[in-house]
């Protein structure tokens, strides 16, 4: 059995408050993007003792037994009998970049163990499984555009508003943490909500659509700003990091001729 996990991108990203369960809550508009990991896993010989994970692809610095694919099989296990799996996760995905590679790895799995043994789990207790592994990776079980608030749990689909619009990704190979991102942010409650601003053209939305991580991540590393900088210089209708970053993207009309400098930090470009 193969799947193909899905990154996402987040069109702007307000940090509304901190929750009394140590969570934020937030406002985004989470978009599917064609970038993506492959994973695979076969049922195991009968003499297995373990699962098997081998990783391969961009080097995430996981070890196995903390990857959410593990982790997975490890929360089915406590109601289920599954055999042994031998499984391969390849990398496409950066960590630590805002794109949600590992939820979505999650994601995907659950659903596909789910699928092929057959398992009795309902929908919304499959849903309660991805927000104990991460609080985007419910999105990523129906990767579809959407609004989405509270932890980022609360998803109301919307519009595919970027359909025809050309996207570059671009990782400069920065691994930033959510958990310090979340530690150096502002909360607020912003003057818009996103999911009206979304509804504006994109060359409209420099201003208006803001991804809160930023004032923080670009201090840190004010080579971000400079990337973001670029792609408007390069023709972008609108640049922003993801997520906590660190990937920067950048939405044109038409496809662009990137400069080296920014074609070497390209992890993926296409059509939304």
């Amino acid at each position: 059995m193969i799947t193909f996990p899905r990154a996402k991108i987040n069109f702007g990203l307000r940090i509304i408050r901190k929750r009394q369960d140590g969570y934020h809550d937030i406002e985004t508009i989470f978009y599917p993007v064609g970038l993506c990991d492959a994973l695979e896993f076969v049922i195991a010989p009968e003499e297995a003792v373990e699962d098997n994970l081998t990783v391969t692809g961009i080097d995430i610095k996981t070890k196995n037994d903390k990857n959410l694919v593990i982790r997975v099989l490890k929360e089915f296990r406590k109601k289920h009998k599954l055999p042994f799996l031998n499984i391969h996760l390849h990398k496409a995905i950066p960590s630590g970049a805002g794109l949600g590679g590992g939820s979505s790895d999650a994601a995907c799995f659950l659903k596909t163990i789910r699928r092929c043994f057959n398992l009795t789990l309902s929908d919304a207790a499959l849903r309660s499984m991805a927000l104990e592994l991460g609080s985007d990776c419910p999105f990523f079980l129906d990767p579809v555009p959407s609004f989405a608030r509270g932890r980022g749990e609360q998803l109301t689909p919307v519009d595919a508003i970027l359909e025809g619009f050309h996207i570059v990704l671009l990782n400069p190979g920065i691994h930033i943490s959510t958990r310090e991102a979340y530690l150096n942010c502002r909360p607020g409650n912003p003057e818009y909500s996103l999911k009206e601003l979304t509804g504006r053209y994109p060359g409209e939305w420099k201003d208006l659509v803001k991804n809160d991580f930023e004032d923080f991540a670009f201090r840190l590393y004010p080579k971000l700003g400079e990337i973001k900088r670029s792609l408007y210089r390069e023709g972008a209708v609108y640049a922003s990091m993801s997520g906590s970053g660190s990937t920067i993207y950048g939405l044109f009309e038409t496809r662009p001729e990137l400069g080296k400098k920014l074609k070497d930090m390209s992890i993926y470009e296409g059509m939304l």
